[in-house]
């Protein structure tokens, strides 16, 4: 599937921006235009049941592939989060990126992962928002509120059941970070250590939430120091 776009900036260098479920390519409002300033073309998608992009048939390897038939190969950075992160590390060998980055991604969901949570959280309030995500700005908030109404939850059938199984790539296949949340309750410590080991590296991003660059942005900017 081809899908939807959003870019920012004309610089000479490219990169990719992959958002988490439930959200859209509205969730990098301040990461697309930072990222233009330091002289990138920003394309960040929705995935397919996201934004505005098609329908369909949901599966890990569908939102994989739809990168793949979307997206530019050899961007000098292509960065996923959580959902996005799993999707990317799928498609990194054909996308074949020169650096990537995976925001707390959701490689290892398990079999307790209930898609009913995240279906009824469609309905979520402001107030209810607000109360999980405390740092967020209020125009984060908002983009909630509309990713949310965006969104076909059935997609979120595609990490459920027989399908939340542990996809944590056995290497990093590029040079790769993987920004972990604090705390994070889909990157546990034994996992970082676990991925050191398989060539990536780790950083933490103290204090926030699953959403990194949406609970502390500087943060988010600082700990990619070196990969931009």
């Amino acid at each position: 599937m081809k899908l939807h776009t959003r870019e920012w900036g004309s610089g000479d260098r490219v990169a990719l921006l992959v958002h988490g479920i439930m959200s859209d390519h509205r969730t990098w409002r301040r990461v697309g235009p930072a990222l233009a300033e330091l002289g990138y073309r920003v394309v960040a998608v929705d995935l397919r049941g996201h934004g505005a992009s098609g329908r369909g048939a949901y599966s890990v390897g569908a939102f994989a592939d739809d990168l793949v038939e979307t997206l530019p190969a050899g961007a000098d950075l292509a960065l996923g989060h959580s959902l996005g992160g799993l999707a990317l590390s799928l498609a990194v060998e054909r996308l074949a990126p020169r650096r990537a980055v995976y925001s707390d991604p959701a490689w290892a969901l398990g079999p307790e992962f209930d898609p009913a949570v995240f279906m009824e959280f469609r309905g979520a309030s402001r107030e209810t928002i607000e109360n999980l995500n405390p740092r967020w700005d209020e125009a984060d908030v908002d983009v909630e509120l509309a990713t949310l109404a965006a969104w076909d939850p059935r997609s979120a059938l595609a990490v459920a059941g027989e399908q939340a199984i542990d996809r944590t790539p056995a290497t990093a296949l590029v040079p790769s970070l993987v920004q972990v949340a604090d705390p994070s309750f889909l990157v546990s410590e034994e996992k970082k250590e676990e991925l050191v080991r398989r060539g990536f590296e780790v950083r933490t991003v103290k204090g926030t939430g699953h959403t990194i660059h949406r609970d502390d942005f500087d943060g988010f900017l600082t700990s990619l120091e070196g990969w931009l």
